[in-house]
């Protein structure tokens, strides 16, 4: 479970599914491309925040598609921004596979209600 005492920290988080058994190289790009999704979702005054604080990410995992769509619903319902990854299929897995869910920068408090229950990548 991911935690932080400070709750006005800012932070962005990544949610990977391990079913799709992506190698290392193939996550690395497809958080990168959920980080810049969900960033230019954000508010900008979250943003700035984030901006200033040192950019704080983390990278959590899920088993399964339906666990990730699940999460993107309550991320949507507490409207923190972010940003499903669906990729071209151009190399190790299936066209429109979705591989990654990206949330925020937003507050660490917020996005833990979200995410709090997960584990580490």
């Amino acid at each position: 479970m991911i935690r932080y005492l400070i709750s006005d920290s800012m932070k962005q988080v990544m949610i990977v599914r391990t079913d799709l058994k992506m190698r290392k190289g193939k996550i690395a790009a497809q958080c990168c491309h959920g980080s810049i999704g969900a960033y230019k979702k954000s508010p900008a005054d979250k943003v700035r925040k984030w901006e200033n604080e040192a950019y704080a990410k983390v990278i959590l995992k899920v088993q399964t598609l339906e666990e990730l769509t699940a999460l993107k619903k309550v991320a949507d319902e507490k409207g923190i921004a972010n940003y499903l990854v669906v990729d071209a299929g151009r190399t190790q897995i299936p066209t429109s596979s979705v591989t990654v869910l990206a949330l925020g920068p937003d507050e660490d408090d917020i996005i833990d209600e979200v995410t709090g229950d997960l584990k580490l990548l």
